[in-house]
């Protein structure tokens, strides 16, 4: 019988995301990535730092036994073969099994989403990321300066999502950016028992729920963490509540910064459609722009 990933949490990954190849990157994003080869190549024995979500695939590779693999981590990544090398040596070095990667030297990786139906990807060039949602993959452009999760939950895949225009539709953000905050809280309370549609991550919030089914030490608790505050929280819970999604936790900020309530959360990653917000969650969580909805319209956020 042929290999499959059916069945699997796919989870697609740039090696800079995985790991921290900054260094190295200032020789890859010139005009000749030969340095960067060779760079590589000296150093293919010499384990990569973890990068930006390395703790998030650490955790949900943590789903897989001896007799079920329920999650696939794939590398995707613009660098060439003989740097892949190196990225397969630091996750062995590391203890992730992780036997998939496509490198394509420098060009866009995004279109072997498709085949391999990923739930995630994650990639620090946000064309491929554009790309991938706009394939209709959930996707985020990781920042490579963010801070690192901690090790206070080490069972437990920690995941906190914005909601407009990430977990749900941009709709209700589409009234705020044109008729400000009161319009936005009228136009929420009259639709408060009209679900929202769903919006780039719900798909990687049903599949977080279905690995939640079975058996694992490893566990998920997830959080929205969103600008809404009463009494616009009604119609994002009755959301989830039409889904038949639970999240373990709902922050309703009304427009407070969200760093330091993450910080306290404490997430293996952070997802937001605004880059203030994710600038101001990085210096406490790793954290990704999710360039979708009205905001990130012509490359806007």
């Amino acid at each position: 019988m042929p290999a499959s990933l059916s069945g699997r949490l796919v989870v697609a990954i740039s090696s800079r995301a995985l790991f921290d190849f900054e260094d190295e990157n200032r020789l890859f994003e010139g005009e000749d990535d030969r340095a960067y080869m060779k760079l590589q190549l000296d150093k293919v024995d010499e384990p990569a730092k973890p990068g930006v979500a390395f703790s998030l695939v650490r955790k949900l590779l943590a789903f897989n036994t001896p007799d079920e693999a329920r999650v696939e981590v794939v590398i995707l990544s613009r660098n060439d073969p003989v740097s892949g090398m190196r990225v397969f040596r630091s996750a062995k070095h590391y203890g992730l099994p992780i036997e998939r990667g496509v490198f394509t030297r420098g060009q866009s990786p995004w279109r072997y989403l498709r085949p391999l139906q990923a739930h995630l990807f994650l990639s620090a060039n946000e064309n491929d990321v554009r790309s991938a949602l706009a394939a209709g993959v959930p996707a985020a452009r990781v920042l490579p300066h963010a801070a690192r999760a901690g090790e206070a939950h080490p069972n437990e895949v920690r995941i906190a999502f914005d909601g407009d225009a990430v977990l749900f539709s941009d709709e209700a953000e589409q009234v705020f950016q044109k008729g400000g905050l009161d319009a936005f809280q009228a136009h929420e309370v009259a639709m408060a028992e009209q679900p929202l549609q769903g919006g780039p991550f719900k798909p990687l919030l049903m599949a977080l729920h279905e690995l939640q089914q079975g058996e694992s030490a490893m566990r998920i608790r997830t959080a929205l963490v969103t600008a809404r505050g009463a009494p616009a929280h009604e119609r994002a819970i009755r959301t989830l509540m039409d889904w038949g999604i639970e999240v373990h936790e709902a922050l309703f900020l009304g427009g407070l910064p969200k760093g330091e309530f993450l910080r306290e959360f404490e997430p293996d990653f952070f997802f937001d459609d605004q880059t203030g917000h994710v600038e101001n969650a990085a210096p406490h969580v790793p954290s990704g722009h999710v360039a979708a909805g009205i905001v990130n319209v012509g490359g806007q956020s």
